[in-house]
């Protein structure tokens, strides 16, 4: 039984250090199993590079018709699992045919790789970079292993970033006029606002502000939309009266937000919206939503 298992060992280990992976800042990624593990941080325009060590497993040695690294930007789509769309794809070949007896260390570099698209796992969808290495055996089999790594890109604060304002109501019962101080804010940005009532015929039990992310996936009929809702921000308890503003102060740090997404490589997209939530005595609830748009900042990441 021992002879089984090990012909099932694999023949080598393959490690994969970057360049300046000891200074670079690292961050957190979650893993399909759950696991969180820290992987090094790039933005579009950098250089990847490093080296790739083989090393066979003791006593073994490696023949092989060649070994290559990729650096694959991927997007892959839940409910077509197992089906990568690759919208970046670059490839060093490493060694030509020929057998291994010992460790042996191979550098390698990706110059100014572009990299238009964030790093992003959603409920339906995850846009991942990754570099794999493989060892090229034929009928012996392809030894193949993975490095992730995160990419976020930096946007400038928007030239016009325009206020917000609305009104909503019900005929004869209810009339509130709100204002938000932009339409455009960077993840660690605040929401400035005011909720003035106009007319108010109806008994308001509660008031909360909810910032919800949508995802849509897929094409035409094949689109998949998912809501989430983020963070809901009390903003009244009690009923107001005809006259009275509520003040809106939201900080956005302490949640867990991406830039928006707009059609990314046709794939998918990720909004971002404020809905403003009313329940009345009778627990009826009345919304009004409304988009933003958020953005990475320089310190965001």
């Amino acid at each position: 039984m021992n002879y089984l298992l090990g012909a099932f060992k694999p023949a080598c280990n393959i490690f994969i250090t970057f360049s300046d992976g000891k200074t670079r800042k690292q961050v957190p990624m979650k893993k399909e199993n759950g696991q969180t593990v820290m992987v090094p941080l790039f933005q579009s325009q950098e250089n990847v590079s490093g080296k790739i060590s083989v090393e066979p497993i003791q006593g073994k040695k490696i023949e092989h018709n060649g070994i290559k690294v990729e650096l694959l930007g991927q997007i892959e789509i839940y409910f077509d699992r197992g089906n990568f769309y690759d919208f970046t794809s670059l490839v060093r070949e490493l060694d030509i045919p020929g057998d291994i007896y010992e460790r042996k260390t191979y550098p390698f570099e990706f110059s100014t790789v572009e990299m238009p698209y964030e790093t992003y796992s959603g409920v339906n969808v995850r846009l991942r970079y990754v570099l794999k290495v493989t060892i090229n055996r034929g009928y012996a089999g392809s030894i193949v292993e993975y490095q992730d790594f995160v990419v976020r890109n930096f946007s400038p604060p928007p030239a016009i970033n325009n206020s917000i304002k609305m009104e909503v109501g019900i005929e004869d019962c209810l009339h509130i006029e709100f204002e938000y101080n932009k339409s455009k804010y960077h993840l660690k940005d605040v929401i400035i606002g005011k909720i003035y009532f106009l007319l108010v015929r109806i008994k308001i039990k509660n008031m909360d502000l909810e910032i919800r992310r949508r995802e849509s996936t897929g094409a035409g009929t094949n689109t998949h939309v998912e809501t989430e809702t983020l963070a809901k921000f009390e903003l009244m308890d009690g009923a107001p009266v005809r006259g009275e503003s509520i003040p809106i102060r939201l900080f956005l740090s302490p949640y867990e937000l991406t830039p928006t997404h707009r059609n990314v490589n046709n794939k998918f997209s990720v909004k971002y919206y404020l809905n403003l939530v009313l329940v009345d005595e009778e627990d009826r609830r009345y919304f009004k939503q409304q988009e933003i748009t958020l953005y990475r900042l320089q310190d965001d990441s």
